[in-house]
Parts: structure tokens; C-alpha cells; sequence
């Protein structure tokens, strides 16, 4: 995980653009409270939306009674803890509805996850969550420098996933013209940010960087293009592929934080002018860090498990639910009010053990994106040999890289890896586009010990 004093020391620090100003006063009243006038807010909300959970969604008040608490408990954020957590499993075993606290009749839109692991997880929104979503991505492209009258390219999947749509709506409440590119075709992608002319671009990493590819393969320096901000989220991404992108584009890249069962991209926001990790709109969710073994609650500077509460859900009030996502809480800069959350750079569940080693692919990225003469395109391959497991790390070349080159770079990676995480793995450095590229979140890692 980063530490705080290794963030860029602001937005200069990679991107040759200078970071948007401010302009004028926030239009949302919420951007300028103190922590005591939002923790007023906090509990008043926090209350209603345990009765509302209570009262509403067989589970809660299940899952209340058998843990011995009652809404009415909860007097303080700190009283939560005697709350029980939610999990994925929860929202799977109540498939489809069964954690919706409205009738469907007020439900005006469904999402749901890709269900690859098991059930998807649904989620539903009525009228007001759709414009408080909309509000806080608003919020949310405000805080990376938007500003109305700018155009937003939106490559993030349009579907049941949350990205697109969540993307979409956010811009347009802040007065931005939204160009819904989608994922894919990502030639006519390219086309499209050189005719069109957007401003901003919304997108997971991994696909940014393969639209960085697609510029360079047409023989144009993306450096060029009119894109100034880049709003990338949906999957853990670290600061060397900040580095990256910004080097590569010549724009400001900024994290977005969101997940469906809380309510999509929008939850946390990184602000431009100091990119030292993300604003959680805690007017909205209330969030708590603990112990990914014990479910202790951790104090703010401890890394742990991220768990959200939701303020202000109508349809899918969520209670504790536990992201699996590994970060901690620092207090507020750009946003004093809120804490910030600092960049998710691994999950407990993506966490690989080899050979009783803890490994995250973002710890893989960044010994790789040091190494000169390899693309920022990898892969893990786990097989076992023997008793033993194995990790084969498969990293494109960049074009022009001739044989010696590749020999170094892979001796380079794998030494970094030893010194660095402590394990021996093999490398291979393929030729250029040769690993799948990605028009959504990206496939890091590819388990045949099972096999």
C-alpha cells in the first residue's frame, strides 16, 4: 500500500498540464460544512436509515435481532460497531429483491453485477437515489477539474454494470455534454476523441492504456489530443500507472471510487489540484476501516478493510457492508470536511498466497511499470508443479525492444519481485500486443493450479 508521503506532491508531478482552478464556489452547499455540522448530519441520517432498514428488509432485522441491537442502539457513528456487517453472500442469498427496502413500484432502475463467482448482486435505485447518484458524480467531476461546458467521453461499459450509466448521468447533472462511447471498438474510440474533442475522459485504467496504444499504432502522439482529465476507477490501479498515463497523455489522472452494492462510481473522489487520495462524500456514506480477520474496527491511519454504511438510500439501504478493498482513512485536504481514503491498491480477495507469500497484482504493476523497454501490459500465471505452486509473470515488450533488451528487462523483473515481495518467479516478455487487451476491468491473473 502507498504511504501518505509518497504521494505526488501535486498535480504538477507528472502531467505537463497545469491543474484546472477552482471555479468560483461549489454550487453544493455540502462542499463547505465542518466536521461537527456533518456529524450532526451523519447521525440524523444514519439513524433514519437504520429504521429504514429495520422495518423494511426481513434480513436487517433478522440479522439486528440476532446480534441483540435496535436502530434506536445507534446514537453515534461509533455505536455502529455493534452492528452486524453485510456481505456479498448476504446480497446473493436474497436474490433477486429480497434486500430491497421499497416496493418495486418505486424502483426505476436495476444494475447488477457480472455474477461471474456465483449469483450477480442486484441493486435497485427509486427517483431520489438516482438524482443523489447524479449529484455525487457531479460532485465527483467537479473535484477532478470539470466544469460545465466541457465534454465528457465515457468509455466505461453501458449495461447492467454501473459505470457507463452512473458516468453518463453525473456529467450531464454537471452540465457537461457527455459522449457515450462505451467500451470497445477501440479504433473508432480513438476517431472519435480526435474529431469530437472532449475534455475529460471517464474509463477504467487498463483501457485507458490501451487507447493510449490505439493513438501510437495510428501514429498519433496522444499528447496531442484535447483531453486534459482523466477520471479512472472500477478496478485498483497504482501510482506508477499514474505516472504512466499521465507521461503518455499529457493530462491530470485522477481515481474515482465506487462499487454497485454501495451505489456505483461517485462514493470517493480524488481532487486534482493535490491527488493525494480520495474525498469520500461521507454527507452520503459513512465509512469504517477494520481488521480483515477479526472485523475490528481499526483507527483512522490504520490499513485495513474498507466497510461503507449508506446515509441516504431508499431503495438498497445497506448496513456495513464489507468491499473487500484494502486502504485507510486520512483526514480531509482539497474537501476538509471529508476524509479521504487512500488508493486502493489491492483487495483481500484478489490477494494471491504463494508459497505462503501474500501477493497483490498491483504489486506485480508496480516492479513492472520501473522496468524500461516492457508496456504497462501484464499477466500472472499460477500453475503448479509438482507439490509446488508456480507464478509466471507475462509482460509485453514495447516495440522496437530486440533481444538483449528483453533479457534484461525480464532479469529486472524478476529481481525486483524477489527483493521486493520475496518470491522467485518466472518471466516471460512476449512480443507487442500479444496479451488480451482490456475494454473493461482487466483480467491480471489466470489460476490453472486447479486444473
Amino acid at each position: 500500500m502507498i504511504s501518505d508521503q509518497t504521494l505526488p506532491a501535486g498535480p504538477a508531478a507528472h502531467s505537463p498540464r497545469p491543474a484546472p482552478t477552482p471555479a468560483g464556489e461549489p454550487p453544493d452547499p455540502a462542499e463547505h460544512m465542518g466536521r461537527e455540522e456533518l456529524r450532526a448530519l451523519q447521525v440524523e441520517r444514519l439513524r433514519h436509515t437504520l429504521r429504514h432498514a429495520y422495518d423494511n428488509v426481513e434480513h436487517y432485522r433478522r440479522a439486528f435481532d440476532e446480534a441483540g441491537v435496535t436502530p434506536e442502539d445507534c446514537r453515534s457513528p461509533e455505536d455502529l460497531a455493534r452492528f452486524p456487517f453485510t456481505t456479498k453472500a448476504d446480497l446473493r442469498e436474497n436474490y433477486p429483491y429480497g434486500m430491497f427496502a421499497v416496493p418495486m413500484a418505486r424502483v426505476r432502475r436495476l444494475h447488477a453485477s457480472s455474477g461471474t463467482t456465483g449469483r450477480p448482486t442486484v441493486v435497485g435505485y427509486t427517483e431520489g437515489d438516482l438524482s443523489v447518484w447524479a449529484d455525487l458524480v457531479a460532485r465527483s467531476i467537479r473535484a477532478a477539474g470539470g466544469r460545465p461546458g466541457h465534454k465528457v467521453h465515457v468509455a466505461y461499459g453501458y449495461g447492467l454494470f454501473t459505470g457507463g450509466l452512473g458516468a453518463h448521468y453525473g456529467a450531464e447533472r454537471a452540465g457537461c455534454t457527455v459522449i457515450p462511447a462505451s467500451g470497445g471498438m477501440t479504433a473508432r474510440q480513438v476517431r472519435l476523441i480526435q474529431d469530437f474533442r472532449p475534455e475529460i475522459i471517464m474509463v477504467t485504467p487498463s483501457y485507458m492504456l490501451t487507447l493510449l496504444d490505439e493513438f501510437e499504432r495510428q501514429g498519433v502522439d496522444p499528447r496531442t489530443s484535447s483531453l486534459e482529465i482523466g477520471i479512472f476507477g472500477a478496478e485498483p490501479w497504482t501510482e506508477e500507472m499514474r505516472r504512466e498515463i499521465e507521461e503518455r497523455a499529457g493530462l491530470h489522472a485522477v481515481d474515482i471510487y465506487g462499487l454497485s452494492e454501495v451505489m456505483g462510481p461517485g462514493v470517493a473522489q480524488e481532487c486534482v489540484e493535490t491527488k493525494d487520495g480520495l474525498h469520500i462524500w461521507e454527507d452520503h456514506f459513512l465509512p469504517e476501516i477494520v481488521d480483515p480477520i477479526t472485523g475490528e474496527v481499526l483507527p483512522d491511519g490504520e490499513e485495513g478493510e474498507l466497510v461503507f454504511t449508506s446515509l441516504t438510500k431508499e431503495a438498497l439501504p445497506i448496513v456495513r457492508y464489507r468491499t473487500r478493498d484494502l486502504t485507510r482513512l486520512l483526514p480531509g485536504t482539497a474537501r476538509p470536511a471529508f476524509r479521504r481514503m487512500e488508493k486502493v491498491t489491492g483487495r483481500s480477495d484478489d490477494m494471491i498466497i504463494l508459497r505462503g507469500v501474500n501477493v497483490f497484482p498491483t504489486q506485480i504493476e508496480e516492479i513492472v511499470l520501473r522496468v524500461p523497454g516492457v508496456a504497462p501490459h501484464f499477466q500472472i500465471r499460477l500453475t503448479r508443479r509438482g507439490r509446488m505452486d508456480h507464478m509466471t509473470v507475462r509482460v509485453e515488450a514495447r516495440p522496437g525492444a530486440g533481444p538483449e533488451g528483453r533479457e534484461a528487462a525480464a532479469d529486472a523483473i524478476a529481481r525486483g519481485v524477489k527483493d521486493g515481495i520475496g518470491i522467485t518467479v518466472d518471466v516471460e516478455i512476449v512480443a507487442p500486443e500479444t496479451l488480451e487487451r482490456s475494454v473493461g476491468k482487466i483480467r491480471r491473473v489466470v489460476d490453472e493450479r486447479g486444473r
